[in-house]
């Protein structure tokens, strides 16, 4: 995440309260769409559809009005300052400004290309959402400007580096690396780009042959001896050769053999540099097929690495991502039933020592906040798509803000009133979620917090409602209490609506830039809150 200091605010500064400094324009509505591919004031969680030209109006709008090259800038902004749920957003943003009428908008999506498409899936998606556009048209889409970009995007790169992601990610959405080096034309601009161009369309043979009495400079000997090393790997069915090879030239799972995966040896070699986060997402698969099993040296290694503080500040884990992890992991079945695990104590223990450390990655936005739990409704229900109750969701969303903003407010509300929660840092996630849940249930008003901020003299610049109810209910509209507390305080409040268990409705229908709605809850909802209060979106 980018520094909060760092984050320039994408509206002008408003004269607080006034009149029309909270209405929505072309640009906010953009900033939406590429931060949670939506222009409208609903995140839903999880949510990753495609988008297209039905959801991106104000891209266009903009378009027309010879805005494009800001368009692209901030689609880059998105992109490189994690700011972003997911790069599909910017990367059709950049397709669609890559063929606009106008010459300074198109020249300006091409270059931004490299920097937006950091791996070959990027460049890939990009190529399929040009191709998707294109549908219908008669002209093609391999002009000469595409093809410049898409060279561009192979031979600029480290030469060692490409190497290692045209085999890492060989294809994705219909295209292959030998599709677009066949139709961008791609010209080699060195030696090892075209050993690397040779290797992908015409295979190792050809290579072997072409440079067997050649001679080599440094960088092509290099290239030439990783490629030979993948072609051992893919010949060989010696485990002890495999894993010697993964350690010694850092090979990932997806440059193997799916035979290779079966092997213990092999996982035992992957697993001192396979990234943590792609750990999280297999550790239930793994134990289900015993290639971690109690006390093993493969389940020593992930423990170790999930306990290794520098580790889990390189990976930059988020605490949530872990907690997600760690509950699926725990529940012992996946999401579709058919894969079951029993899971390991001494990873659950190393998982929840990683969850409490993991909180120096949080970067502070430095506002201040509410964060208030509706207990009005029981809070036994699962968070859609995850392991997880919203009881301990709710608490673990208030620990990451009271232990990584300096302001927070903490509250539960039902019948009427509203209780603050005194939450000390050294309290456990069990011990805040019983803290948030002692209180009777009741009906649920969920502009309390805001009212009890403005009667008590709170300046508040973002209110984060977390509730379990399907239906909201308030007892004075969510806009004009905000407003209220705007007036009174002198501040530019905010609110986010986080229904656990909602599938997609919003607070009120609000032209008020300063509202959103969440439904469910995922790590991309921390993105969408963060930029909400850095003014962003």
């Amino acid at each position: 995440m980018e520094p909060s200091e760092n984050a320039t605010s994408n509206h002008a500064l408003n004269s607080t309260g006034a009149e029309g400094s909270w209405e929505i324009s072309d640009k906010t509505r953009l900033c939406r769409f590429l931060c949670y591919g939506s222009e409208g004031d609903i995140y839903t969680a999880r949510e990753q559809g495609r988008v297209s030209t039905e959801t991106a109006g104000a891209l266009l709008s903009l378009l027309q009005e010879g805005r494009g090259a800001e368009a692209v800038e901030e689609a880059k902004r998105f992109a490189q300052g994690g700011r972003a749920v997911s790069p599909g957003p910017a990367l059709f943003a950049l397709a669609l400004c890559s063929q606009h009428s106008e010459l300074k908008t198109r020249q300006a999506a091409f270059k931004a290309l490299r920097e937006v498409c950091r791996d070959p899936a990027h460049l890939f998606s990009f190529v399929q959402y040009k191709k998707e556009l294109k549908e219908g048209m008669k002209c093609g889409m391999w002009g000469r400007a595409l093809r410049k970009a898409v060279s561009d995007w192979y031979n600029e790169q480290d030469a060692l580096n490409l190497a290692a992601a045209v085999t890492r990610c060989k294809q994705r959405e219909g295209w292959s690396h030998q599709d677009l080096l066949r139709l961008s034309h791609t010209k080699p601009a060195t030696e090892a780009v075209a050993l690397i161009s040779k290797y992908v369309t015409k295979g190792w043979k050809e290579v072997q042959a072409a440079y067997a009495d050649k001679e080599k400079s440094e960088e092509v000997a290099k290239v030439l001896s990783y490629l030979e090393v993948l072609e051992k790997v893919k010949r060989s069915c010696d485990e002890v050769e495999v894993s010697g090879l993964i350690e010694e030239h850092k090979l990932e799972r997806e440059q193997l053999l799916t035979d290779h995966l079966r092997s213990k040896q092999v996982w035992s070699a992957l697993l001192k540099e396979i990234s943590l986060q792609s750990i999280l997402k297999i550790l239930g698969k793994m134990t289900s097929n015993r290639l971690l099993e109690p006390r093993s040296a493969e389940t020593q290694t992930i423990c170790e690495r999930l306990q290794n503080e520098s580790s889990l500040k390189k990976a930059n884990i988020h605490p949530f991502s872990i907690l997600l992890a760690s509950e699926n992991y725990k529940r012992g079945q996946g999401f579709q039933g058919k894969t079951k695990w029993e899971a390991d104590g001494s990873i659950l223990k190393a998982m929840d020592w990683a969850f409490y450390t993991s909180f120096l990655n949080v970067e502070p936005v430095g506002k201040r906040f509410v964060v208030a739990v509706d207990v009005g409704t029981s809070l036994t229900s699962i968070v859609p798509g995850t392991a997880i109750s919203t009881a301990v969701a709710a608490a673990a969303i208030t620990m990451i803000f009271t232990r990584t903003e300096a302001n927070t407010h903490v509250l539960s509300f039902s019948e009427g009133a509203v209780v603050p929660c005194s939450l000390s840092a050294d309290m456990s996630l069990a011990e805040v979620t019983a803290e948030l849940v002692k209180f009777p249930s009741g009906s649920t008003d969920c502009t309390l917090p805001v009212t009890w901020a403005t009667e008590n003299g709170k300046s508040v610049d973002m209110f984060i409602i977390l509730t379990n109810n399907p239906l909201w209910t308030f007892t004075a509209s969510p806009v004009e209490s905000l407003k209220k507390h705007r007036h009174a305080s002198g501040t530019d409040s905010k609110l986010v609506m986080c229904g656990l268990t909602s599938i997609g409705h919003a607070i009120a229908d609000t032209e008020d830039r300063g509202l959103l709605s969440i439904c469910g809850f995922d790590l991309g909802a921390f993105s969408v809150i963060r930029n909400l209060a850095l003014d962003l979106i």
